[in-house]
């Protein structure tokens, strides 16, 4: 029998389904799912970097769910492949292998999370969309995959001002992962080099972009 996530209602299965379809068509489709304590925490990243120059910032989407008090795990799978279970609605059939995502390796802060400023979710759904545009406008025809992710990286990794300095990048996966519903206003919370953009339905946690080029040249030797 394949090992499942079993929540305590129909409904909470699936949200994490929903939350898995669309981040099935966003960065490389992975999800990470944590459970202890009650609670699973449902990660995507929309916007990561690849390689030492890409210059895109690391952008997460968390979510979380109610779910068996027992459960402990911690692996990342592919999105596409969760499926309900046929015959308990409550239930996630899991796939059969687990993957392996550079992001997951590298997790925020639990604490020391302090608040830095606020956005209305109605601005955030803008901009995302101003962002969504931009890219689909600097993108050449027939573009290949490099070309495709540096006009993403020059789009969604400046600080934005309507955004309080956070990466445009926080709207778009706040945007695309249906963390934006009704009227609302976005706490931003910052800790270390990690900032948060907490809304009711999900988290986007930003670190980035990395740094790029090489350091300056630091003399040796005898000065003599």
């Amino acid at each position: 029998m394949p090992a499942r996530l079993v929540f305590p209602d129909a409904q909470a299965a699936a949200d994490l389904l929903t939350f898995a379809s669309r981040a099935t068509r966003l960065g490389d489709g992975a999800v990470r799912l944590q459970a202890s304590n009650g609670t699973v925490v449902m990660t995507a990243a929309p916007l990561a970097p690849r390689g030492l120059f890409d210059t895109t910032p690391t952008v997460l989407g968390m979510r979380a769910l109610p779910i068996d008090p027992e459960l402990v795990c911690d692996l990342v799978v592919d999105a596409a492949v969760l499926a309900a279970d046929p015959a308990d609605p409550s239930a996630v059939v899991l796939p059969e292998a687990a993957l392996s995502a550079p992001w997951a390796g590298v997790s925020p802060p639990r604490g020391g999370w302090s608040v830095t400023g606020q956005v209305a979710a109605s601005v955030l759904a803008a901009r995302a969309q101003w962002g969504i545009a931009a890219v689909a406008e600097a993108v050449p025809r027939d573009a290949g995959e490099d070309a495709v992710r540096a006009v993403r990286a020059d789009v969604w990794g400046p600080p934005d001002d309507a955004l309080d300095a956070l990466p445009l990048g926080a709207a778009f996966a706040a945007f695309a992962l249906g963390f934006i519903a009704g009227e609302e206003t976005a706490e931003i919370r910052a800790s270390g080099s990690w900032r948060r953009l907490s809304l009711s339905r999900g988290h986007v946690v930003v670190r980035g972009p990395a740094r790029t080029g090489l350091t300056a040249v630091r003399a040796t030797g005898s000065s003599a």
